[in-house]
């Protein structure tokens, strides 16, 4: 649980001091994973392409980075690309890579001003070079970044981080590296991609799906879940305020 107290009210926030008056300063989650869904209903109920619901799904997880920032979430991951996302038409997949792209480069600046230090989880080999390129002068250019850490996952699934974890921990047994008498959770969770970082707390899904959908699979064993039925062009920071009031309302067990 983050014991930090919530970021002081500036001119740009985007919360009032009531709303955060509403707020146990002492428990605001840590670590929250989105899954960031309902894009394309979101433009289809408008009768509008698929592109212009994944273009205010970007201008959301701007506004969604900006509030977390301001409630004292240490770190924000999204699922933006999952390894079944590749199965999607060329036309769609072109257009999500330039979103990327343009994502990256329009809010670097304000990463930097905000303090969101940007990561990426995931395996990134099968993405163009010019997107790798945008990834490693944001992550260059936001390192010393201390606010928050905005996770992106990028042809990631939950699956497949195991699966590379295993190959990883096979390969270290065989060069010495690791010993194979004992594997505990805590070994496993250091060779999984989120390593640097605490669980999640809170998992919030939009749309009203309710299922994990290769996400975070090892990680959100312990995570507090929230669904809400609105659609992620619609989740803004009202919407994250309403999870984090409800997670606190929450009496976390870890199992027990």
């Amino acid at each position: 649980m983050n014991a930090l107290v919530v970021t002081p009210l500036s001119p740009e926030s985007l919360f009032t001091e009531e709303d955060l008056h509403l707020l146990d300063p002492l428990r605001i989650p840590e670590h929250v994973a989105i899954i960031m869904d309902g894009n394309r209903r979101w433009a289809k109920q408008r009768a509008l392409p698929g592109i212009v619901g994944h273009t205010q799904g970007a201008a959301m997880l701007r506004k969604v980075v900006q509030a977390a920032t301001e409630l004292g979430i240490r770190v924000l991951t999204v699922y933006a690309f999952s390894t079944e996302n590749w199965q999607r038409s060329p036309i769609e997949i072109k257009t999500l890579m330039h979103i990327f792209k343009s994502y990256l480069r329009d809010q670097r600046e304000s990463m930097i001003k905000q303090g969101v230090r940007l990561e990426t989880i995931g395996d990134l080999s099968k993405f163009p070079e010019d997107i790798l390129k945008e990834i490693c002068y944001s992550k260059e250019a936001t390192k010393h970044c201390a606010k928050i850490d905005l996770v992106l996952a990028l042809n990631y699934g939950g699956r497949d981080d195991l699966r590379r974890a295993v190959q990883a921990m096979i390969e270290d047994h065989a060069t010495g590296r690791l010993s194979g008498e004992k594997i505990t959770e805590n070994i496993i969770a250091g060779y999984l991609d989120t390593a640097q970082w605490k669980d999640p707390e809170l998992f919030i899904r939009t749309s009203g799906e309710k299922r994990l959908s290769n996400f975070l699979l090892w990680q959100l064993s312990y995570a507090e879940v929230y669904i809400t039925d609105v659609l992620w062009p619609d989740f803004d920071e009202k919407e994250l305020l309403n999870a984090v009031l409800d997670f606190q309302q929450r009496n976390r067990r870890w199992g027990g």
